[in-house]
This record gives structure tokens, sequence and C-alpha cells, in this order.
């Protein structure tokens, strides 16, 4: 087990190794965000603005017009919120090659409560006009999900855990933005899941199975663009979907599949997130429980799709 934030820390040292134009822009948190050995081994390409997450975008702006690829590295609830203006206007307007490697995504951050929980993150980035939207699911997703970032076209938002998740993938899948990967095939219901809960939504599909009820699940670990020829691959079959993600249901992936189910007129939609609600100070695991987001609440939702 590991946090996708050391895969950031990893994934983003393997790039700069063999291309000089990478640059990390830090926002006073390297230790959190795993950058400090890329701070020492590449000390030109490593810039520590400090708190100052709205001056970190604008560096990496100016950075990206000088045809480099800088990553900016700081809380998502930071880069969503504090520096959205200049997110919007100086980087995805102009439409530069800036990522932003955003850790404590969703309730990860765990016991640092409602104010680090990044709840809102995938809603706002959606809302900007070019900007793609990433999450991986475990290390060597959200590892090789960060590579790819680094040679995809535009401003790119990859979102982290704070926190270790299971491991489901190895160290050779491969990935590529924009194609969601289907795990399981079952046909009853159509689960899409969106970063870390996947091992939530991996639980309650094989505790379903041994009921009989075997489900379609899907690593959507791109929100936008979303594979939409995935998703009619499967709800053409099924005609029910539940959707999995630690963010607000209100703007992420429920949102992004619900307005595509509405627009092509298929199926019934369950989503599994906060309900519109901040989180709170505690353990992990309690949180997902606390709040429905959990695998007996995953496999409870595919049950009463499964029954009408």
């Amino acid at each position: 087990m590991a946090a996708t934030r050391d895969a950031f820390g990893h994934g983003v040292m393997e790039l700069a190794q063999n291309d000089p134009r990478i640059y990390v822009v830090d926002c006073d948190i390297s230790k959190s965000m795993k950058t400090v050995e890329f701070s020492r081994k590449f000390p030109q390409q490593h810039i520590n603005v400090g708190i100052a997450e709205q001056n970190g975008a604008g560096v990496c702006a100016g950075l990206a017009t000088l045809g480099n690829i800088p990553f900016l590295s700081t809380y998502a609830v930071f880069a969503s919120m504090r520096a959205c203006e200049q997110v919007r206007t100086s980087i995805c307007y102009p439409h530069l090659n800036v990522k932003l490697a955003c850790g404590h995504g969703g309730l990860t951050p765990a016991n640092d409560g409602a104010t680090h929980q990044a709840i809102e993150d995938v809603a706002i980035m959606r809302a900007l006009p070019g900007m793609t939207v990433v999450m991986g699911a475990d290390y060597h997703s959200a590892k090789a999900l960060t590579k790819a970032a680094a040679y995809y076209d535009g401003p790119v938002y990859l979102r982290y855990t704070r926190d270790s998740v299971p491991d489901f993938y190895g160290p050779d899948e491969t990935f590529e933005i924009g194609k969601g990967k289907l795990l399981r095939s079952g046909g009853a219901v159509t689960v899409v899941c969106f970063g870390e809960l996947l091992h939530e939504a991996l639980a309650a599909a094989q505790q379903l199975q041994a009921e009989g009820i075997a489900v379609d699940l899907i690593d959507m670990h791109t929100v936008k663009p979303l594979d939409t020829a995935l998703l009619r691959e499967s709800i053409s079959r099924t005609g029910r979907c539940v959707t999995v993600e630690d963010h607000n249901v209100i703007g992420g992936l429920g949102s992004a599949v619900g307005e595509w189910m509405a627009e092509n007129q298929c199926g019934r939609l369950i989503r599994i997130g906060l309900q519109d609600r901040f989180g709170q100070s505690g353990p992990y695991e309690t949180l997902l429980k606390t709040y429905g987001m959990d695998r007996c609440a995953i496999a409870d939702a595919v049950r009463r799709l499964a029954a009408e």
C-alpha cells in the first residue's frame, strides 16, 4: 500500500531524468507532496514559491510559454479554489501545457478535517474549458498517469491521495488519458469508479458475485474527457449504473456520467459520494462508512438497481 502522492513524487523524478523541460513549482509543501528528493536532484528545475498558490500558477504559466512542462505541486483545495482565477485565466484560457499535481483529494486527508478535504475540486476543474481531469486509483496507476499527463496536450488536473490505498495494478499496466478500464464484466449493473474508492467497489463486486449479481466494473480514471464509448458499451447492456467517487456528488463523476446518460436517454443512476455536505476529522475508513461511501453502501446501491 502507498499514497498516490508518493507516485507523483517518483513519477516526476523519472520524467526529469530524461527531460530537462520538466519543472516542479512547489508551494512550501514539498515534504507533503513528496518532491523533496526532486528539489535536491534537480535544483535548476525546482522552484518553491512559498505559500503563494496564485503566484505558483503564474510561474507555471510563464515556464510553459518558454516550452517547459511545469507541475504545480500543492493541495487540491488550494489549486482549485485559492488559485482558481489564475488557473482559469493564465493557464486554461491560453491552453498552456501546465500540470496541476494536487494532493489531499477527497476525504483522504481524514484527520485534517473539512478545511483540507477537497470535495469540490473536480467540479471546479471540470468546468474550466480545456482542462483535463485525472486521478489514479492506486500507486502504479497514479504514477503511469502522471507520466502520461506530462506529454498530454494542454492543462491537466492530477488528483492524489494523502492516505495509503491498496494496490490493484502492476508496474507494467498501461493507461491512456481519456480511456477507462473495464476490470470486470458481469452485465447486471455498471459500476463506474473514480480514484481510490475503486478498492471499495472491487470488494463490493466480489461480495455481489458471491450473491449471484455480476457487475461491470469500470475504472474511469479520467473524468474529463469522459470515455463515453466505454460507458455506452456497458450501460447499453445493463441499463443501470452506480457511480463511486470521493467527492461531492454534485459536479464530479456522478454528474459527468449522469449528464451523458440524460442526453442519451439511457438507464437509471445512483451516485455514491458525499451528498452535498462537508467532511469531518476522523479515520478514513470511518468517514467512508459514515458518509455511505464504503463497500457496503456500494453493494446496497447495486442490489437496489438489480432488483428493479
